[in-house]
């Protein structure tokens, strides 16, 4: 065989490996398990009353059950009143359990935490319900999937005030989706009544920081 029938077989061989890759990762399966960070501001008004920006950090983990179409979902975080709040918060004269609002005292930020958490809930593509937030560019490339459920919500570990002893739980939605560099880079959590009424209905942003496919 001389050589330039060598390089065009070797060639050929290097273009139907090249293609096999593309395809196994067209058809590479979704990861099952995710988890990340929230971080972001509520409004400064909710509900018609001036109760903000709250700032929020906080983790977030998210499973896949398989084929089931179900998932779970859980995030801890943290909430306490902005800058922004405290200077309003400070010219208003508020006070908080009988103490002027001052940065010199952290606890008149009202920090507390909240523990979210939904089992067994509906995950679908997210393409196919065009109902998760929108981002300013880049956009969004790959739609991803979205979970919704009834969420129950605690603050400083016991129930949350608007859950009414645990009796209501609020509706949720969690978006989680990317880019062609990143497939899953973005999540979104959107709260439903009575919960909006303390973190408001605006989408709370967050980052994937890992992504695991099932472990056989």
């Amino acid at each position: 065989m001389n050589s330039k029938s060598l390089w065009r077989m070797l060639s050929a061989v290097a273009i139907v490996v090249l293609a096999a890759g593309i395809t196994a990762l067209a058809q590479a399966p979704t990861p099952m398990h995710f988890s990340g960070l929230i971080n972001d501001y509520s409004p400064e008004t909710i509900a018609g009353k001036v109760v903000g920006p709250w700032e929020m950090h906080g983790k977030w983990s998210l499973d896949l059950k398989g084929k089931s179409g179900l998932a779970d979902f859980s995030a801890e975080m943290t909430m306490e009143l902005s800058d922004h709040a405290m200077d309003v918060a400070i010219a208003n004269g508020v006070m908080e359990n009988g103490v002027l609002a001052t940065f010199d005292n952290p606890e008149t930020r009202i920090p507390h935490t909240h523990h979210i958490s939904m089992k067994g809930m509906v995950s679908t593509s997210a393409s196919d319900t065009g109902t998760c937030p929108t981002y300013a560019p880049p956009v969004i490339a790959n739609p991803g999937f979205v979970v919704t459920g009834m969420a129950h919500i605690t603050g400083n570990g016991s129930p949350a005030p608007f859950s009414n002893d645990d009796t209501v739980l609020s509706q949720l939605q969690v978006c989680v989706n990317g880019g062609g560099d990143v497939p899953f880079s973005n999540v979104t959590l959107v709260f439903g009544s009575p919960a909006s009424g303390h973190f408001g209905m605006q989408a709370i942003h967050g980052v994937v920081r890992k992504v695991e496919h099932e472990h056989y």
